[in-house]
């Protein structure tokens, strides 16, 4: 793909020979205003880099740089303006982040220079970012399937709260989406150290005694103290300590020591998960954000309105199959249960590959209730997560 810079001044002539100077250097749009830079970055980009003027009518190059960081945290940004005073280099340094400051009359030979400089700062952050995603969560995705065969209740529900999760986290507009994407898929590592009978006795909507509870409120530590020394995992393993805590006791000590997407992420994986339980438990979608709203002070409110808004795609045909007929991605509609009472898949685990195998090998060694209950397809959360009258 090409890599775009766009340039914003407010002076037509300034943008005319910028473009005379750079056409056959670089791809180049250009713009006349903050607002027009904007409405060209959603409709034109991805752009690699931006370079905006300091003084324009309406808003600044520093409002505007500091919009794009939070809307296009991947698209370097420069500063070009003949105001080179100490406070005005320092406001666009600290709220929009800038990558190069530079000042008019800006050299030719300098300005080129810079804008290459930025263009291979863009080409590292795209590394970074396919370095995590086909790395860190191909990695992650393998753990937590191979956790969901050792323990397939507790995974399963991670695997059901990352959709959750995903849309609500594209619905606040929320920057670095894997970091959220991962603590949902991880979220359950820690109850690996439980015994079966307590998760059922949490996804069965049924009370756990006093030294259960106890067991069951500890797993978020003993997950994030599994997973805090893998690097660059370190905020995703402070939402995952989280993840049981009621909005209500989220201190202004905690919002000083932590930083705002750890706390956001703890929040929005508390509502997930309950949620995401209370669909297992056989409630309605609109049930079951009702009764969360009920229990005050328990969720983020914000969090609750953007749930209560998601979009549950039904796309799937319920069938009854013999193991032989049983493939890859299809969805248990009930437990699969071995014929010693043993369970093999829970209700809305999707079938992977390993899963497979492992009711192929109970198929053939201990036997396997048939016919089993299963959906072609995924009930998921849009990726047009809102419905229309939400949207606003």
């Amino acid at each position: 793909m090409t890599e775009k810079i766009l340039f914003v001044d407010d002076e037509p002539n300034i943008l005319q020979s910028i473009q005379r100077q750079l056409h056959n250097r670089f791809t180049l749009q250009t713009a006349g205003s903050g607002d027009e830079a904007l409405r060209i970055l959603k409709e034109d980009g991805p752009f690699a880099v931006i370079v905006s003027d300091m003084r324009m009518p309406g808003m600044s190059g520093v409002e505007l740089l500091t919009r794009v960081k939070d809307s296009y945290p991947e698209t370097v940004r420069l500063m070009l303006t003949g105001n080179a005073d100490q406070e005005t280099a320092m406001e666009a340094v600290n709220n929009g982040q800038i990558f190069r400051f530079l000042t008019k009359p800006c050299p030719q030979a300098t300005f080129i220079t810079s804008l290459a400089l930025a263009l291979r700062q863009h080409r590292l952050i795209s590394a970074e970012k396919e370095l995590l995603q086909k790395t860190l969560m191909g990695s992650v995705s393998v753990l937590s399937e191979l956790l969901a065969v050792t323990n397939p209740l507790s995974f399963s529900a991670g695997l059901r709260c990352r959709d959750h999760v995903v849309a609500i986290t594209k619905a606040l507009h929320l920057p670095n989406l894997w970091q959220y994407e991962i603590a949902a898929l991880m979220s359950q590592i820690g109850c690996v150290t439980l015994p079966g009978d307590i998760l059922h006795t949490v996804y069965s909507g049924l009370e756990l005694t006093a030294e259960e509870q106890e067991m069951y409120e500890n797993h978020p530590v003993i997950g994030a103290s599994l997973l805090e020394k893998i690097p660059r995992l370190e905020n995703v393993t402070s939402m995952i300590r989280l993840q049981l805590k009621r909005f209500d006791e989220y201190t202004p000590a905690m919002a000083s020591a932590e930083f705002e997407e750890v706390l956001t992420g703890g929040q929005i994986l508390k509502a997930a998960l309950d949620f995401d339980r209370h669909l297992f438990r056989g409630m309605g979608r609109n049930e079951a954000v009702e009764l969360m709203r009920s229990q005050k002070s328990m969720y983020n409110p914000e969090i609750l309105e953007v749930l209560s808004k998601l979009r549950i795609e039904k796309r799937e045909q319920e069938l009854s199959l013999p193991v032989a007929q049983i493939g890859t991605g299809m969805v248990a509609a009930e437990d699969v249960m071995a014929k010693n009472g043993v369970l093999i898949i829970p209700k809305g685990q999707t079938i992977t590959v390993s899963l497979l195998q492992g009711l192929k090998n109970f198929s053939r060694q201990v036997g396997v209730v048939e016919p089993l209950r299963v959906r072609i397809g995924q009930s998921t959360d849009s990726d047009a997560a809102i419905d229309a009258q939400g949207s606003g």
